[in-house]
């Protein structure tokens, strides 16, 4: 692996975390109402619950 594909395989990273942070806060600051008729947090919450290892007795958020 070059140093230039870490550095893209990085910035890709970076730049999808960013785009799920900034839909998660547009998403909450929906009134409740709203956040429960599409489903959120429901919708976020499964697919992040593949990625947490409940069995190192870190809380993940």
């Amino acid at each position: 692996m070059s140093i230039f594909s870490a550095i893209s395989r990085l910035a890709a990273e970076y730049s999808e975390a960013r785009v799920r942070y900034l839909t998660e806060r547009q998403v909450r600051a929906l009134p409740a109402e709203i956040q429960k008729d599409i489903g959120w947090p429901d919708v976020y919450e499964r697919p992040r619950a593949r990625y947490a290892r409940p069995s190192d007795g870190i809380p993940r958020h």
